[in-house]
C-alpha cells in the first residue's frame, strides 16, 4: 500500500473559484480585467473577428512547435496540445491536438499563481516548466509543459502554454514508464512549476537540470526549446491582436468566449432527458506480476443544465494504473468535447463550468501522492473517457435529431510499447529511444448511422496520425514485416465498429537486443465496448517469436505474413513487462477496434457482404456473428441466411433456458425512441422490434433475458486468454429480449461484474414528469 508523504497536499491542485483566486493574488501583480458592461457591449462582428484570431494563434503555436521538435511523438502523432487562457488561467481557446490534456492546462496556472505569484514572483518575460501530474498541466510525468504569463502595460493579461509528450526524462523503466514501479520514486521526478525563462532568456542551470535525467538529452532539449518557441509566438500573436483591437476589447472576447460556451452547452443540457446512467470498466493488472482486476464506476447524473459525475466505488490506488485528479478530469474532456460540443467552439474554461467531479482520495483515478502514476493518460484517464462517453451516448441517444453524436467505446487504451538499444548502421554507433507510436490507427467506434471509422485514429487526438512505417525503419534499426487492419477487430453490430490493426518488427542494422518495455490493457477484459447490444471490438494482444527463422526467410526473399510463418516459439507478453527482442527474433502487437452498435443479426446483409469482400470481417464470422450466408462469388445467400439468424436467435433462446409464457405487447404507435432497440410508451419500456413490454419506471428493473457463457460467445475477436493475465474469471454475458431475442446489452466482463439494474428509471426520467 502506497502510504501519503506528508506535506504532499501543498502540490496538489484543484479548480478554484475566480473571484477568490484574484482576491489572494499580492498586491504586486497588478491583473487586467473587464466589467459585465464591456462584455455586453462587443459587437457581434469584431466579437467574431477577434475569436477566431485567438483561435489562429493556437494554431500557429502548434505549427510552430511541430516546425521545431524532432520528435515523432509531436511530428507524427501529434500528442500534444496548447492554449489561450485569461489572466487567471481559465482556457480560452484550446488546440485540437490531444483533448485530455485540456483538463490539467488551467490547473498548473492555478497552482502558479497561488504558490509561485511572491516567490519567485511572476514578471513579464518568465516562462515556467511543469511535468508535476499532482500539479496540474499534464497527466503524467511525461507530459511537459511550458506555459508563459502575457503582461499589456505592467498587468498579468493572459498566458500561452504548450504542452507535449516526452520520450523520456528518466526513472527506471526505457522512456520512464516502470511496469513494476509501487510509487511515484521509481519513475521520473515529478517537477512543480520552476522558471525556466526569466527576462527572456533560457535559463541554462535549468536547461541542464531538466535534460541531465534523460536517456534521450538532445531530444528533450530540443523540445524544451521548440515549446519555448512556440510561447513566444503565441505570445507574439496575442500582443498584436491587442495592439490592434484594445486590451479591453481583446479580454471582453476572452471573456465572452468563455461564456458563450456555457451558455451553448447549458442549453443543449436543458433539452436533454434528465437522470442517471452508469458504466464500469476495469484495468487488467496493475503492474508487473499483478493479476488482478481494478475496478473503475462513474455515474453521470444530469439535471437541468449540469452534469455531475460521481467516481464513489472505484478501486483504491495500484500499481501503475493510476492517475491524478488532473488525469481524471482530462478523461472527462476527452469525452465531452468530440460529444456534447462537438459543434461549440473549444472555449474548455466555460465548457468545465458545467459539470462536477466527485471521486474519493488515493483510487486509481485520483491516486494520492506518491502513488506511480506513468500509465495514468493511456490507462485510467482513458478508461474515464470511455466509461463517461458510454453514459454521455446513453444518454443522447433518447434525445431526437442527437443520434449523430452517439458512438460506441473507440480503440479501448493505448498500447504501450518502448524500444531501446545501440543503432550501429552509422560510423559511429548510437543509442537510440522511441516509443512505438503505430496504435495511433485505432478503430473508432460504430454509431447508430454508421459505421466506426478503421483505423481512424484515437478519440482523444482529433488531429493524430500513424507514422510512415518506412520513416521508423529510417530513424531506429527495426524492419516492419507488416502493418496492416485485422479483418474481425472491429465489434460485430448493426453497424460495425472500426477495425484495428497490427504490426510486427525485428531488428535490422544492430547486433545487440533491442529493450522493450510493454504497458496495456484490455487483453483480458474488453475495453473497447458496444452499445445498444453491439459486441465489443477485439481484445489487444502481444507476442515475440523466439527462435523464428526470419533471417532465413528474408536471406530467400520471403516476406513472412504470419506468426506461423515466422516459426519458432511464440510468447505471449503480460500486460505490464520489461523484455528484450534478439536479432532473428519478432515482436508483434494486435491492437484495438472500435465497439459495434446494435444487434448483428440486425445488419443489413449487403453491408456484411461488402466487409467481406474488402477483408474487414472473414466469411466465417459473416456467418458466426452476422448470420449472413454468403456463395462462392461473396453474394448473399438470401434464404440461407434468414434460415442462420433463426437458427442463431433460437440458439440464444435455447441457451437462456427460459420456459414459453405469455408477454404483453404494447402499440407502438406513440413511441419514444430510447436506443436502437428500446422505446419508451408512456411508462413502460418495450421492444422496438417485436412490441414486447418490458417493464416500467415504477419497476426499476427490464424483464430481459440473461445469458453467460464464455468469452468466444463474443465471436473471434475477443481472445480466449483472460487466464493467461488474471486470476478473476472473465465471461460474456448478453440481455436479450424475451419476445424476439434481440441482443439489448453485450459486454465481456468480469464474473463479479454488477449491472445497473436501474435502466428503466433513468430512460423514464422525463416520460414520468
Amino acid at each position: 500500500m502506497v502510504m501519503a508523504v506528508p506535506g504532499s497536499e501543498r502540490f496538489s491542485s484543484r479548480p478554484v473559484d475566480p473571484a477568490v483566486l484574484a482576491a489572494q493574488l499580492p498586491a504586486g501583480l497588478p491583473v487586467h480585467t473587464v466589467t459585465q458592461e464591456q462584455i455586453d457591449a462587443l459587437d457581434p462582428l469584431t466579437y467574431e473577428v477577434i475569436r477566431h484570431r485567438l483561435w489562429s494563434v493556437t494554431d500557429e503555436m502548434g505549427e510552430a512547435l511541430k516546425r521545431m521538435s524532432g520528435s515523432p511523438i509531436v511530428t507524427d502523432a501529434n500528442d500534444f496540445d496548447f492554449a489561450v487562457s485569461d489572466e487567471l488561467g481559465q482556457e480560452v481557446q484550446v488546440g485540437l491536438y490531444n483533448t485530455m490534456l485540456v483538463g490539467a492546462v488551467d490547473l498548473a496556472i492555478y497552482w502558479t499563481l497561488q504558490h509561485r505569484a511572491t516567490n519567485p514572483g511572476i514578471a513579464e518575460g518568465d516562462m515556467f516548466l511543469t511535468n508535476d501530474p499532482w500539479v496540474g498541466g499534464g497527466l503524467h510525468q511525461n507530459d511537459a509543459m511550458v506555459y508563459q504569463p502575457v503582461f499589456w502595460e505592467g498587468k498579468l493579461f493572459g498566458w500561452t502554454s504548450a504542452i507535449a509528450h516526452q520520450p523520456d526524462l528518466g526513472g527506471v523503466g526505457l522512456g520512464s514508464f516502470s511496469p513494476a514501479a509501487q510509487d511515484v520514486f521509481s519513475e521520473s521526478l515529478p517537477t512543480p512549476p520552476i522558471k525556466v525563462v526569466r527576462d527572456g532568456v533560457l535559463q541554462d542551470d535549468v536547461a541542464d537540470v531538466w535534460v541531465r535525467r534523460s536517456r534521450v538529452p538532445m531530444m528533450i532539449g530540443l523540445d524544451l526549446r521548440a515549446k519555448v518557441g512556440a510561447n513566444t509566438v503565441g505570445r507574439d500573436r496575442l500582443l498584436a491582436v491587442i495592439e490592434q483591437y484594445g486590451a479591453d476589447t481583446v479580454k471582453a472576447v476572452m471573456k465572452r468566449m468563455m461564456a458563450d460556451a456555457e451558455s451553448r452547452l447549458r442549453g443543449k443540457l436543458t433539452d436533454l432527458p434528465d437522470g442517471t446512467w452508469h458504466a464500469t470498466g476495469y484495468q487488467d493488472q496493475s503492474h508487473t506480476g499483478d493479476r488482478g482486476l481494478h475496478k473503475i464506476t462513474v455515474a453521470m447524473t444530469k439535471a437541468a443544465d449540469h452534469l455531475t459525475f460521481d467516481f464513489t466505488g472505484t478501486d483504491p490506488q495500484s500499481g501503475v494504473v493510476n492517475c491524478t485528479y488532473a488525469g481524471m478530469r482530462g478523461g472527462v474532456m476527452l469525452a465531452l468535447l468530440p460529444i456534447l460540443a462537438g459543434d461549440i467552439p473549444w472555449s474548455a474554461g466555460g465548457l468545465m463550468r458545467c459539470f462536477d467531479l466527485v471521486a474519493e482520495e488515493g483510487t486509481i483515478n485520483n491516486a494520492s501522492f506518491p502513488a506511480a502514476v506513468g500509465r495514468g493518460p493511456i490507462g485510467p484517464a482513458w478508461l474515464t473517457g470511455n466509461l463517461v462517453a458510454e453514459c454521455l451516448s446513453q444518454m443522447l441517444d433518447q434525445a431526437p435529431g442527437l443520434d449523430a453524436h452517439v458512438q460506441a467505446t473507440c480503440c479501448g487504451t493505448w498500447d504501450t510499447a518502448v524500444i531501446a538499444g545501440l543503432d550501429q548502421r552509422g560510423a559511429v554507433p548510437t543509442p537510440f529511444l522511441s516509443i512505438m507510436m503505430d496504435p495511433m490507427a485505432g478503430g473508432y467506434g460504430a454509431q447508430p448511422q454508421a459505421d466506426g471509422m478503421d483505423t481512424g485514429g484515437l478519440f482523444c487526438i482529433p488531429l493524430g496520425r500513424v507514422p510512415d512505417v518506412e520513416m521508423t525503419e529510417f530513424l531506429y534499426p527495426v524492419l516492419a514485416l507488416w502493418r496492416r487492419e485485422e479483418p474481425d477487430s472491429g465489434g460485430p453490430g448493426r453497424r460495425r465498429g472500426g477495425v484495428g490493426a497490427s504490426l510486427a518488427i525485428t531488428p535490422h542494422g544492430t547486433s545487440f537486443p533491442i529493450g522493450l518495455v510493454l504497458a496495456s490493457n484490455g487483453k483480458a477484459v474488453s475495453q473497447n465496448n458496444g452499445l445498444a447490444g453491439g459486441y465489443p471490438g477485439n481484445t489487444g494482444v502481444e507476442w515475440i517469436a523466439r527462435g523464428s527463422d526470419v533471417t532465413a526467410k528474408l536471406d530467400e526473399g520471403r516476406l513472412p505474413a504470419d506468426l506461423e510463418e515466422i516459426g519458432g516459439t511464440a510468447e505471449l507478453q503480460p500486460c505490464y513487462g520489461e523484455t528484450y527482442v534478439a536479432p532473428g527474433e519478432v515482436f508483434t502487437m494486435f491492437w484495438q477496434g472500435g465497439g459495434g452498435y446494435g444487434d448483428p443479426l440486425t445488419r443489413d446483409p449487403a453491408d456484411v457482404a461488402r466487409d467481406v469482400r474488402e477483408e474487414k470481417v472473414t466469411a466465417a464470422t459473416a456467418e458466426q456473428a452476422y448470420g449472413v450466408v454468403l456463395d462462392g462469388a461473396g453474394a448473399v445467400e438470401a434464404g440461407a441466411t434468414d434460415r442462420r439468424r433463426g437458427e442463431l436467435r433460437e440458439a440464444r433462446r435455447a441457451r437462456a433456458a427460459v420456459g414459453d409464457r405469455d408477454r404483453s405487447t404494447v402499440d407502438l404507435t406513440d413511441s419514444r425512441r430510447l436506443d436502437d432497440n428500446l422505446v419508451a410508451v408512456g411508462t413502460e419500456v418495450a421492444c422496438r422490434h417485436c412490441a414486447t413490454v418490458l417493464g416500467s419506471g415504477a419497476v426499476g428493473e427490464l424483464d430481459l433475458v440473461r445469458y453467460e457463457g464464455p468469452v468466444t460467445d463474443a465471436g473471434p475477436q475477443v481472445v480466449d486468454g483472460a487466464g493467461d493475465y488474471v486470476d478473476g474469471a472473465v465471461h460474456f454475458r448478453q440481455y436479450c429480449c424475451p419476445g424476439c431475442f434481440t441482443a439489448i446489452s453485450t459486454a465481456v466482463v468480469p464474473v463479479e461484474h454488477v449491472d445497473d439494474v436501474t435502466r428503466t428509471s433513468r430512460v423514464l426520467a422525463d416520460a414520468r414528469s
